[in-house]
């Protein structure tokens, strides 16, 4: 159900809303990003939607991702080790140019609010940033108001519930960014508000965008990874294109080169857009929920097709050769939006998404499983090995992703559009 009312409401969308420039987006050729945080970052979801979104939209930008995460962690630290081991080891190692902080779903302790604590974490946090500028001159910061606690499709535990205190932590880490020039991303409230939308339109299965109240499923983490997008400027567009079928001509294409265009009894052309769409699994019902509930495939996934002037009645998309949809002409008239339908362009999309998941999962054997345990082991033999497996292992992500980079280079797709 979710499904097809996305299709009716995108239909309408206006194509003005995809001018977005590219220009502005806040990443840049040769940005190294590292993304530092709790168990919500360590999950590593919202993490490499956003760096797949990155790769596919932009399939010729030179950047890389370390995702540098872990559960527990406080402004103190936590498991990882206490906050100079984790910035040294997770975050200066790496010579970042970007980086990415959400911490406060521990540091607020899940009680009420508590005035030594929150100083704490105003204190540590402040650290931090001045830890980071001092050691990377010119980082570019985007700091993150912490995910909610579901006290929406769950009561609250306790007066006010527990995001309330979490909105207040938000509210000092605004203040901070306007203080220090920081970027900021409020991966707070706009998800509430998807999830009270979500509870809306059904209670129990809005329950399972943030599961266990904290840590949020890949349903939650795409709201997440959209909002932190959308404080870089990331643009809605991947391509568009207008064909008017009265005129028998190509009207518009953005993001897009259009070639061999004929018409007979169909209209037929090849096209090759500079991007892929953003993955997204609408057959998953919580995902579609969630997608539903927010803004996410108007403001970042909008990879649009017009055909104005066609004789009334039904049509067959294809792609390929593969069929993409059915639509009447009203509907191509409208504009349709590429990006949620099964075309090959989101299989792709898909594959480039596999590889993101792969490259972080060898990179996280190599540090959470290698590096750290075997750190303070005082064996000359055993730092060798250490050394060479870690060696071994980052050959082996540089691999993978390099395997990504390829696969996410767009390629020339055959349209059709058939009269039934």
């Amino acid at each position: 159900m979710q499904f097809t009312s996305l299709i009716r409401i995108l239909c309408l969308i206006a194509l003005a809303a995809l001018q977005v420039g590219a220009a502005s987006f806040a990443l840049k050729d040769g940005d190294r990003i590292v993304f530092y945080g709790d168990s919500i970052t360590d999950q590593r979801l919202y993490t490499t939607f956003a760096e797949t979104y990155v790769v596919t939209r932009f399939p010729k930008l030179d950047v890389s991702f370390v995702h540098s995460g872990w559960g527990g962690d406080r402004v103190t630290g936590g498991g990882g080790g206490p906050i100079d081991v984790r910035l040294r080891r997770d975050v200066f190692a790496y010579k970042p140019t970007v980086m990415t902080i959400m911490l406060g779903m521990n540091d607020g302790s899940y009680k009420t609010f508590d005035e030594k604590i929150f100083d704490t974490y105003a204190k540590g946090y402040q650290r931090i940033i001045d830890s980071v500028k001092r050691e990377l001159p010119g980082i570019r910061i985007t700091v993150i108001q912490p995910s909610p606690f579901d006290d929406v499709t769950q009561p609250a535990k306790f007066e006010g519930g527990y995001n309330s205190v979490l909105v207040r932590y938000s509210e000092f880490v605004k203040e901070l960014a306007e203080k220090e020039k920081l970027g900021v991303a409020d991966l707070n409230a706009p998800v509430v508000a998807a999830l009270e939308k979500a509870k809306a339109t059904d209670a129990e299965l809005a329950k399972k965008i943030i599961p266990d109240r904290i840590h949020p499923g890949a349903s939650g983490h795409l709201l997440m990874a959209a909002e932190l997008l959308k404080s870089w400027q990331a643009p809605a567009l991947v391509s568009a294109v207008e064909i008017d079928a009265k005129a028998k001509k190509v009207a518009d294409a953005k993001g897009t080169k259009v070639s061999d265009f004929k018409t007979s009894d169909a209209i037929s052309w090849t096209q090759l857009d500079e991007a892929l769409p953003m993955p997204v699994d609408l057959k998953d019902t919580v995902i579609a929920l969630a997608v539903e509930s927010s803004d996410f495939v108007q403001s970042l996934n909008q990879q649009t097709l017009k055909v104005t002037g066609l004789s009334s009645g039904n049509y067959t998309l294809k792609i390929d050769d593969d069929e993409s949809g059915s639509f009447t002409s009203e509907q191509l008239g409208q504009g349709i939006n590429l990006a949620i339908l099964p075309t090959p362009m989101a299989k792709q999309s898909a594959q480039v998404h596999k590889l993101t998941l792969q490259h972080n999962n060898m990179h996280f054997q190599r540090w959470r499983q290698v590096q750290v345990p075997l750190e303070k082991n005082e064996s000359a033999r055993v730092q060798k090995a250490v050394k060479d497996l870690m060696t071994a292992l980052d050959d082996e992500e540089a691999e993978i992703v390099k395997q990504q980079r390829a696969v996410a280079q767009p390629t020339r797709h055959q349209f059709s559009v058939i009269p039934k």
